[in-house]
């Protein structure tokens, strides 16, 4: 049994350990491997701008468009897009990897089963031979200390009340792993917003010199064109801001919303299977007892 290898290993599973990066805790993510995925990701969008629809009116929103921060600004809302889509498609891979040890039976199908001090070393066996790292593994981690600690609970509210904790610190976990992607869905709005101003900004400066020159009404209207396009640059930006915000903040509520599911499946799965089985040995009149 002990040669056997484990149904769920953390070490070939996780999208991070198999690409050669150590694997960030639970669904947090290894910044420098979201980092390279959101690179993949700009420079295929960038491809299918220049090579598969050059003349679209979204090629020309991020390629073509002229003046202060016409492409730089496009540029950084795109690289700040993609990036925050790689962290939430990383979180997504490891989520399905932490869901799978739902499936995992930690103690005896058997209604007689009783878990306690004595026997809780026999369930921890069968879960390090099940997994390969149970730490790794929100569900796990939680169903480890409770039983590791066991021995030295004196009561089963005790025991709950530990698991109410731990559950406490992933839900705390999770909230904080959200933090950057919170962070881009600010900073892309922002960014479209400063390209707006450095728009706003060019067509007034071009506007001031068409005036200056004194020009007759035909080259008037010439040179008006860089002024109209100063203007066009400086309200698509935002639009492009605000539209990759948007669909960030949409991925991230979907995926956040299944990241409390399992959360809660989490809770359920320990009640059934951890809480309702604990009976407690009284060591000094070996009586059985239930408490809770």
């Amino acid at each position: 049994m002990e040669n056997e290898k484990p149904m769920l290993s953390w070490q070939r599973a996780d999208i991070e350990q198999r690409i050669g990066f150590r694997g960030a805790k639970y669904t947090d993510v290894n910044l420098w491997v979201t980092l390279i995925i959101g690179g993949v990701l700009l420079g295929l969008f960038y491809a299918i701008l220049a090579f598969l629809i050059p003349e679209t009116w979204l090629a020309t929103q991020f390629l073509k468009r002229q003046g202060a921060g016409a492409k730089l600004i496009p540029f950084l809302i795109a690289f700040f897009a993609t990036w925050a889509i790689g962290i939430l498609f990383v979180k997504w891979q490891k989520l399905c990897l932490q869901r799978k040890a739902l499936n995992i039976e930690v103690v005896p199908a058997s209604r007689d089963f009783v878990l306690s001090a004595t026997t809780a070393p026999a369930v921890l066996k069968h879960i390090y031979q099940c997994i390969d790292n149970p730490s790794h593994f929100v569900l796990m981690n939680r169903i480890e200390r409770a039983l590791a600690n066991l021995r030295n609970i004196g009561r089963v509210s005790d025991v709950i009340d530990m698991l109410q904790s731990q559950a406490q610190n992933d839900e705390d976990q999770m909230e904080s792993s959200y933090t950057i992607v919170r962070g881009f869905i600010w900073c892309v709005p922002v960014l479209g917003f400063i390209g707006t101003v450095l728009g706003l900004s060019y067509a007034m400066e071009n506007f001031g010199g068409v005036l200056a020159t004194g020009a007759g009404v035909e080259d008037l209207k010439t040179n008006l064109t860089a002024v109209t396009g100063g203007l066009s640059t400086a309200f698509e930006t935002t639009l492009q801001g605000l539209t990759a915000a948007l669909f960030i903040q949409l991925v991230l509520t979907g995926l956040k919303k299944k990241e409390e599911q399992f959360l809660d499946d989490c809770k359920e799965y320990c009640h059934a299977n951890i809480v309702s089985r604990l009976r407690l040995i009284h060591l000094d009149d070996d009586v059985v007892t239930s408490e809770g």
